[in-house]
Formats: C-alpha cells, sequence, structure tokens
C-alpha cells in the first residue's frame, strides 16, 4: 500500500511468465486489511504559531478522530486522550470540529456533542466549555472558528428537540468556562463559515433556507463585531441569492473578503472590497466542491493578501499565487492531484493531497522552492506500482442527447493474465451525494477490484461537481432517470470497446449512489448483480425519516413533497420489484441517521418474498460510511464473495462464506 509517490516501488527487472487465470480470481496482494490499514482519514489542518495540527480518522480505535499536533522539532502528539472522539454532528456529517489558539485546542467531543478545551501538549484531561444538554447530544457545535482574542468559539450551533426540527443558529461560545452562548444570528434554517477580520471588528458568515442546499443558493452576511460583548450589529447580506452559491468567505489584511461565488456559471474566485464586489478569476473551472462538511478549504491567503490557490489540469497539481486583482504572480507545481484543507502560512502551504499512485498524505510545500515534506502519511505500508491501474478519464454520450463523465480502470495484475478471448466483468461505481464527485486520487477499494482481473469504470453521472453550475443542476428533477442512465451509458461504452463482458456486469454504490445501484437493478435489464451501500429504495419513507440537513434535498432533485408524490412513487424501485429478478447484497449501518436501517430492512423483504437471491448485512455501531476496520473488511470481502458466487468466478482470498437468501435460485 502506498501513501506518497514515494513509496510506490517501480519495478524494472523482467517479470516471471504470468499465471493464465479467470478474470475475478486473480490473487492481489491488496486485500481488504491492507485497504483498512491504508484507511487513515486526514483532514482539517489548521496552524498555530509554528505549530501545525491536523485530523486522523482511525479505524483501527472503530473510527475515532484524533487530533494530531507536529511540532517544529518533528515530533507528534495525539491531544485527545482515547475517551474523546473530536467528531461534530451538526448536519450528520459534521467538519470544523476543532480550532486551536494560544496554545489550546478547541473540539466538539462525538459521545455528548459539547466542546472541550485541552491543552496542545495533551496533557491532563480536557474541560467542558459548554453544558449538560437538556435532549442528549442535543446541542451540537461545528465550524468552530476561534476569535482574534480567544475569547470567544465562533461557530454554528445544533439544537435538537422532542417532535419538531432542529434549530440552527450561529453563535459566540465564550472559551472563559463559563458555558455561556451567546447566539449572533437566528431566523434561517442553517449557517456556516463564520469568520472575523484581521482588524476584529467585522465578521462574515453564510445563511440559506430550506428547500436549498447551500451549492444551490445561499447568502453571504458581513456584520460588526463587538469581541468585548460577544455581539454584532448592523448585519447585511451583500451577495448570494436562492439561485448563487457562495463558499469559504475568508478575510484578507487589507480588509477585503474573499470567496467562491458561481454565478458565472462556475466557482470562482471573487472578493468583495469597499461595498463592491467583483471577479478576482473567471475561468471554466470549479475552484471548490459541495459543502457536505463544514469547514472545506480550497485556497488559503497568506500576509501580503495574495491568493493562494489549488489548481489541477491535465494531470498536473499545482498552486497558484493570484493577486487580489486576479494577476497570477506565482505557481508552484505539486505531485499530488488532489488537495484539500488548503491553509497557508510563512511562505507554506499546508494541505491534504492525494494522486493516481498517492493515497493522502499531510503535505508541507515551500511556496518560493517548492520544496516539499510530507508530514504524515495515511499508511506506510508499499506496494509495487505494477498492481496500481492508473485511471483514463473518459466522456461519453447518455440519453437525451446528453454526456457524462467517469474513470476507468483497466484490470491490472503483473502476476496474472486471463484466457485467451475472455473478456473481463465491468464493475461500475455510482457515487454518493449525489451532488458529490469521484476523482482521480488512488483508492484502494477500487485496486482492490483492479488487481483481480475487474474492469472498473468510477462514473461522475450528469449532477456531479466540478463541471460547472450547468452540469450540476442537470440532475434538478431527474434524479433516479439520469444517474442511472449514465450508470448504464458508461457500462455500454466500454462493452462497445470491447473492454468489458457486458453479460458480467456489476453494479455497486454508497447512499445516493446506493439508490442509483437499487434503480438501475430493477428499472433496468442491464447489470447480473449489484452491492447497494446504505442505498435508498423507498423515497416517501426517506424524506419522512431523515435529518434536517437533507429533509428538503428531493425538493429540487425530484419535486416537492406532496405535490409530487407519484414521481416519489415512480423513481421508488421498492414499489416496483416486480421487475427485479437480479442478485443483490445490501449493506447497511445500524446507527445510520441519513439513510436508516429501515430501507435496507424494505428492501431485503421485498427481494426475499420474489424468491431473489440477496444478502443482507447489518453493521452494528457503524454510521453513515463504514468507519470500523473489522465492518470495512466484512463487507468488502463478503461483496467480492457475493459477485463470485452470481458472476462464476472463485476468488483468491479466503473469505468467510456469506450467507445467501434463495440461494438455490442462483
Amino acid at each position: 500500500m502506498l501513501v506518497s509517490a514515494s513509496n510506490v516501488t517501480h519495478t524494472e527487472h523482467q517479470m516471471p511468465s504470468k499465471t493464465i487465470s479467470p478474470y475475478g480470481s486473480w490473487e492481489s496482494p491488496i486485500t481488504a486489511e491492507l485497504i483498512t490499514r491504508a484507511g487513515l482519514r486526514l483532514a482539517e489542518v489548521r496552524v498555530d504559531g509554528d505549530d501545525i495540527y491536523w485530523l486522523e480518522g482511525r479505524p483501527e480505535e472503530a473510527g475515532r478522530y484524533v487530533i494530531v499536533r507536529y511540532s517544529p522539532d518533528g515530533t507528534t502528539t495525539d491531544i485527545n486522550p482515547e475517551n474523546f472522539n473530536v467528531r461534530s454532528a451538526v448536519h450528520e456529517y459534521g467538519g470544523g470540529g476543532f480550532a486551536v489558539g494560544d496554545g489550546d485546542v478547541y473540539f466538539s467531543n462525538w459521545d455528548d456533542q459539547r466542546i472541550y478545551r485541552a491543552s496542545s501538549d495533551g496533557s491532563g484531561d480536557p474541560e467542558a466549555i459548554t453544558g449538560d444538554p437538556t435532549v442528549e447530544r442535543g446541542d451540537r457545535y461545528s465550524d468552530l472558528t476561534l476569535s482574534n482574542d480567544s475569547n470567544w468559539i465562533l461557530c454554528v450551533q445544533e439544537r435538537h428537540h422532542q417532535g419538531r426540527e432542529a434549530d440552527n443558529e450561529l453563535v459566540a461560545v465564550s472559551t472563559g468556562g463559563s458555558g455561556e452562548v451567546r447566539v449572533l444570528a437566528t431566523g434561517h434554517d442553517f449557517y456556516s463559515s463564520p469568520r472575523q477580520n484581521l482588524a476584529g471588528d467585522m465578521v462574515c458568515w453564510l445563511s440559506w433556507d430550506h428547500p436549498n442546499m447551500p451549492w444551490d443558493g445561499c447568502e453571504l452576511w458581513v456584520a460588526e463585531f463587538d469581541s468585548a460583548a460577544g455581539s454584532v450589529a448592523n448585519g447585511r447580506p451583500i451577495t448570494g441569492s436562492a439561485d448563487v452559491s457562495i463558499g469559504q468567505p475568508e478575510w484578507a489584511p487589507g480588509g477585503s473578503l474573499v470567496f467562491i461565488s458561481d454565478e458565472s456559471g462556475w466557482w470562482n474566485l471573487t472578493r468583495w472590497t469597499g461595498g463592491r464586489i467583483a471577479p478576482v478569476v473567471v475561468e471554466e473551472v470549479d475552484h471548490r466542491g459541495p459543502a457536505w462538511a463544514f469547514g472545506m478549504r480550497s485556497y488559503g491567503i497568506a500576509g501580503d493578501s495574495s491568493i493562494v490557490l489549488r489548481d489541477s489540469q491535465d494531470g498536473r497539481g499545482r498552486f497558484r499565487v493570484i493577486g487580489l486583482d486576479g494577476v497570477q504572480t506565482a505557481e508552484t507545481p505539486v505531485t499530488h492531484t488532489s488537495m484539500a484543507d488548503v491553509t497557508v502560512k510563512n511562505g507554506e502551504v499546508i494541505y491534504v493531497g492525494a494522486s493516481p499512485l498517492s493515497a493522502a498524505e499531510v503535505v508541507r510545500v515551500n511556496l518560493e522552492s517548492g520544496v516539499a515534506s510530507t508530514l504524515k502519511k495515511s499508511s506506510d505500508i508499499e506496494l509495487d506500482s505494477a498492481y496500481l491501474s492508473i485511471p483514463e478519464a473518459i466522456t461519453f454520450p447518455s440519453t437525451e442527447g446528453g454526456e457524462a463523465h467517469a474513470f476507468y480502470y483497466a484490470p491490472v495484475n503483473p502476476e496474472f493474465e486471463s484466457e485467451g478471448g475472455e473478456k473481463p466483468p465491468l464493475l461500475v461505481i455510482s457515487h454518493g451525494g449525489p451532488t458529490s464527485a469521484t476523482s482521480a486520487a488512488l483508492s484502494l477499494s477500487i485496486q482492490f477490484w483492479a488487481s483481480r482481473g475487474f474492469a472498473v469504470v468510477d462514473v461522475n453521472y450528469r449532477g456531479s461537481t466540478g463541471h460547472g453550475r450547468k452540469y450540476r443542476d442537470a440532475l434538478k428533477g431527474k434524479w433516479g432517470v439520469y444517474d442511472t442512465d449514465d450508470c448504464i451509458a458508461a457500462a455500454d461504452y466500454l462493452v462497445n470497446r470491447g473492454l468489458a463482458d457486458g453479460d458480467r456486469l456489476a453494479i455497486k454504490g454508497g447512499s445516493a449512489g446506493g439508490y442509483t445501484t437499487i434503480n438501475a437493478l430493477t428499472f433496468y435489464d442491464r447489470f447480473a448483480v449489484g452491492a447497494t451501500y446504505y442505498g435508498i429504495a423507498d423515497l416517501s419513507v426517506f424524506i419522512g425519516d431523515t435529518h434536517k440537513y437533507e429533509s428538503r434535498y428531493l425538493d429540487s432533485l425530484i419535486g416537492p413533497y406532496p405535490e409530487a408524490k407519484q414521481l416519489y412513487y415512480d423513481r421508488s424501485a421498492i414499489n416496483f420489484t416486480d421487475q427485479l429478478s437480479c442478485p443483490m447484497i445490501i449493506l447497511q449501518g445500524l446507527e445510520d441517521k441519513i439513510v436508516p436501517p429501515s430501507q435496507a430492512e424494505i428492501m431485503a423483504g421485498a427481494l426475499r418474498e420474489k424468491g431473489i437471491p440477496f444478502s443482507l448485512m447489518m453493521f452494528e455501531g457503524e454510521q453513515h460510511g463504514f468507519r470500523q476496520s473489522k465492518n470495512i473488511i466484512r463487507s468488502q470481502e463478503a461483496e467480492l464473495y457475493f459477485y463470485g458466487r452470481v458472476l462464476g468466478f472463485t476468488p483468491a482470498d479466503e473469505i468467510e462464506p456469506v450467507e445467501i437468501e434463495n440461494e438455490s435460485a442462483l
């Protein structure tokens, strides 16, 4: 396994003759267990003086998140003790779960959702600075930002109640230990991104309302800020609307407010100065992604007010240094093509980077010299690059004159080849969201399949981000249609190119991707097998059983409910199981609050009644997205086992058998 380009071993010697074996049955060093060993999640880079901090999600610790401090001498220190898990539950997806300043670390704790203060040396027990809520885990905090004087934490508060929707507000939490929480802004359904200017007298934030998601439209607000009183005055929106999406507002030293707006049709850098708004750059490039989590950073601002913007074009990554006037003054190439959590400090940029040959790592790059150093790798396990399939970006035609995008991975293994004339099975992957995107960054979960003899296509169907507003909005009113069409079109495109066996097509996806998978298996006779992770089978149940953040998401993707009740019925596979004849494996976390277990149970019940082979696997302690090593391993191996039984190959791996109901029908 690898974590940076330097970890990939390039083999120059002549490989021995390959073993002839059917696709799917190849032995691979990329095991499910190896995936978890490389499954360290790195995020939320922060700086305080000369210290650098980041967040680590550790599968071997049941997915616990730990704040790590990197000191100038190269040592690292865990900040939160073993009984603390740094993760916010605001919007269920969290993000922005900690802040640092003056040697103190403030974080949101998963178990009770209170904010705690810890020492930067990791000593002593963290001290709670917010009180016990009246509802268990009912007061939640995210997008934590420390005020300039360290007296307040500016953040989003989500207050839960019995029997009604949660309240979201912008608040200032006293760091003095009094438990005082002062409301700065209220009245809108959602808030994010509280940021204080360097002079200390202004703050900004974002707000939006149902039925919008933040990528549909939101408003950018500014207000006067009195830190002594912990209050704001004369708040007013300066840009944005129900149809214009704003993201990542940041104050420049000179008083300008920089942000990203899609008013041009693309998420481009923009600034507000002296009451005037002007674009910094106008490009057919999305400079950010969808705000599923708080605290996303695709650029940083240097002390001279220049903007350091991540960029990836033609398979090459770089950081561009751009003035507020839009003039680029420098460019620093990097080895990564995916960069996140961008933070700028003292002429350096610190970020989480990855590429097709390197998994995530925390990296520090000198912007002038280009010299880079790796501070943390997601794994130290090395893997010969000969086992890695390099993704090919493809664009292909789809229905109604549309086109879609994807990354294609050919089956690759230096030790095996197939029998002459055999074409590989194809695994189609549908990403979640659906307003999201997949990337070409190294995914050992994908390489797991490619190295065993599967062709893989990872689809950015219409509605995905990264291709401008028009492409993102194409899914409005068409969810369950275009996403499914595009996954089928990707499969057909590769079959027609002779790169896949049209009789051995599989499809998988999680969350919204699980919904696409279920629809593809129900409404179309194109796939031989599928796997759905926490997928949606009944839209009408989902809208009444999900959380506030997404409770009106389907208004745009399907239509308002109940006005569009018939559409919800028509696009819910559970109502058309008479059309279903395809085996399916269903994997679900029992603590999922976003797509509840009832969705998996509904689908399993229908498959059971109809006599279709299926497996239902429910995982204790898992939420939306599996985080525990044992469950990641079991689900990955179970999926391989199930595909082997349906598609007629025997995996090389020793796998604990999976119970398949109606197995006699295979």
